[in-house]
């Protein structure tokens, strides 16, 4: 995928994400979320020619970002976006805490993209 296919990719997911949580359904808006920031966060890895095809790959470049001395808000919102990945499959999150957590993810995608 090109770099513009996960930047839209990132947007379209957090859209899907708020949709899924208006109506009612938590597990669904988690792992839209989750996707949300993991397509953004390989959008950067894509730019600089960083390994991102795994879970573990996706985490650190968060780190390395961090490292490089970029915002170091980006680790706390990525952990809340990975905690929306676990949700999906434990789903006992309340839908404000969901809530809560694609605000995070917005945050994120608001300090990756003109890294991308």
């Amino acid at each position: 995928m090109t770099i513009p296919t996960y930047q839209t990719a990132s947007q379209h997911l957090l859209n899907q994400a708020r949709q899924e949580l208006a109506l009612g359904d938590t597990r669904q808006a988690s792992e839209k979320g989750w996707g949300a920031a993991a397509q953004m966060v390989k959008a950067v890895a894509e730019q600089r020619g960083w390994e991102h095809k795994t879970h573990r790959h996706i985490w650190t470049t968060v780190r390395r970002l961090t490292d490089e001395g970029h915002d170091a808000a980006l680790n706390r919102l990525f952990r809340s976006a990975n905690h929306l990945h676990s949700n999906f499959y434990e789903d006992i999150d309340a839908p404000d805490d969901v809530a809560d957590a694609l605000n995070d993810v917005e945050r994120l995608l608001n300090l990756l993209a003109p890294l991308a």
